[in-house]
């Protein structure tokens, strides 16, 4: 199965390009193969541990996205003129996720025994999910955040351990799509007050999320 883009995006970033050395690795040259997987070890890393799939090491998960990043590098095209990071990410996180659906099939585990950290908590009152507080860019796949019910159960209730009263209250609000200044006339607290109780929120859920993940 090759991966193919689905989008336009160009790169302009400096030096010897990612675009290059992709050209050299394509035509045998060992260097550029191990310069792109040694660059991009990391994003694969990164992409990993977003998933938690029941019966599966983390090394497994990493070697699907290696697997991803070698057919990125031997499918991509320079005419099509998409990045090739992106195309790279695309193909890494498409590789991940068919290995999660195989996984449930064989297992005869319905895709819905499976949730995403992208899902909204309170669906029908938000769009807002626990990934807003930890990823910098939002998701655009809704599978691409792929954890068991159980392990979702699971950070609600460290959730619980782990923030304070504050903490919990103005997260509450938060996931019910609330904004700052509505939390904070709801709590008759300062503006201010109510981010950096945010911002202690997500440093503490990527904490427990990256510990777990380990």
């Amino acid at each position: 199965m090759r991966c193919e883009a689905q989008n336009d995006e160009i790169n302009l970033n400096g030096e010897e390009l990612d675009e290059d050395m992709v050209l050299k690795a394509q035509k045998g040259d060992k260097k550029a193969f191990e310069k792109l997987f040694n660059k991009y070890s990391g994003v694969v890393k990164a992409k990993a541990r977003a998933y938690f799939l029941i019966g599966a090491e983390k090394e497994d998960i990493i070697q699907e996205g290696m697997i991803g990043l070698f057919k990125a590098i031997r499918d991509f095209k320079v005419d099509k003129l998409t990045s090739f990071r992106a195309f790279a990410e695309m193909c890494i996180t498409r590789q991940i996720i068919t290995a999660i659906k195989t996984a449930t099939r064989q297992k005869h585990l319905p895709l819905n025994s499976y949730v995403s950290l992208n899902k909204p908590v309170y669906e029908e009152e938000s769009e807002r999910t626990l990934l807003d507080l930890i990823a910098e860019e939002k998701v655009c796949d809704p599978e691409e955040l792929l954890i068991s019910r159980e392990e979702y159960r699971g950070i609600e209730s460290k959730l619980n351990e782990i923030l304070s009263d504050l903490e919990s209250e103005v997260l509450s609000y938060y996931l019910q799509g609330k904004s700052y200044q509505e939390i904070a006339v709801g709590m008759d607290r300062h503006v201010k007050s109510i981010d950096n109780a945010l911002q202690r929120v997500k440093r503490k859920l990527e904490k427990y999320l990256e510990e777990r993940s380990k």
